[in-house]
């Protein structure tokens, strides 16, 4: 009889203590009767609330359910990582604790990556109803943006739930980024794709964490982490300026020439504010760019795990193991 295949499912939480159940519960119907074993690996990143005490509970109730604790709030694209790099299975899927992502798209996934798919991603089929308006407007602004700023396109509503084979898989876990994008790096690595569009669902228990200004704050720090085009553009429109100010030169020795040059204080002011305004946005820019290298040069880990339940990683390392 042929070994089942092993299927990690990774699910990074954040104060996700009323999901941490019935998404257990979900994902271990789905995989019953199939040629296939689960790994469920839940990433608690810095959670406030019970959320870890809820896991190590399904994983005292359930033998194949995991928990990486890590140090701190890391962020969600650093729980993944943590979750891809310690999964030992044939494919792994990530998805959120939500429940908005629905479950039952797991079989398809599966066939697809029986079929030969690398990568199975999922986007928004439909604008997310259950978002608030500056959620549904950033996510919109901020993928028009990056496909325009970048040489990889995404659908509008990519999401964090995707299935990945084990060797792209191996190619993620040699990524060592600072600000790491795993809706752009997933589609950046190549190989054989296919998208499915979904519907997101009501999220089962919770609330949102990100606020406005962490999604403002998410959306430019990925769109300069995925593209050097914005100092390109800082480049271009210097060089623009430029040529309009020499282009404004003779203008200024006709009006001499002539005698009816008129000094105007407020037209003054006003280039002064203008073009002062434009250099501090452009050297933000830039700024930007230097800050991430000053990050990346001090070669800090992505994220530190505290304490694990993952036998093979108990074994080789000094983890804190509760």
């Amino acid at each position: 009889m042929p070994l089942k295949k092993l299927v990690s499912v990774i699910v990074p939480a954040h104060n996700e203590e009323g999901n941490i159940t019935v998404l257990t519960d979900h994902i271990n119907e789905i995989f019953r009767n199939t040629p296939y074993v689960c790994e469920l690996i839940f990433v608690d990143d810095g959670s406030e609330d019970n959320t870890l005490n809820e896991i190590k509970l399904n994983a005292q109730i359930n033998s194949n359910v995991y928990y990486i604790e890590l140090a701190r709030n890391f962020g969600k694209d650093y729980a993944l990582k943590a979750g891809i790099s310690l999964a030992k299975g044939d494919a792994v899927i990530t998805i959120d604790a939500d429940m908005q992502h629905p479950p039952h798209l797991i079989k398809k996934m599966l066939n697809y990556w029986e079929d030969g798919f690398d990568i199975v991603y999922t986007y928004r089929e439909e604008v997310n109803r259950h978002a608030r308006f500056y959620q549904r407007f950033t996510s919109k602004l901020f993928y028009r943006v990056i496909n325009a700023l970048s040489d990889i396109k995404l659908e509008n509503g990519i999401a964090d739930y995707r299935l990945i084979d084990a060797k792209v898989v191996n190619q993620l876990r040699s990524l060592d980024e600072y600000e790491i994008f795993f809706r752009g790096i997933v589609k950046w690595v190549g190989y054989k794709q296919i998208g499915i569009p979904y519907t997101p669902a009501k999220r089962h228990a919770g609330t949102a964490s990100y606020s406005f200004i962490k999604l403002l704050k998410f959306a430019i720090g990925n769109i300069m982490a995925f593209s050097a085009r914005p100092l390109y553009i800082a480049a271009g429109i210097g060089l623009s300026l430029s040529a309009l100010a020499i282009l404004y030169f003779p203008y200024i020795l006709i009006s001499y020439m002539e005698g009816y040059a008129v000094p105007g204080w407020a037209s003054i002011m006003a280039t002064i504010d203008f073009f002062g305004g434009l250099q501090l946005a452009l050297l933000s820019i830039i700024g930007v760019y230097v800050g991430k290298i000053f990050m990346q040069s001090k070669g800090r880990p992505n994220y530190i795990i505290r304490s694990t339940n993952l036998i093979h990683i108990k074994e080789s390392s000094n983890i804190n193991v509760n």
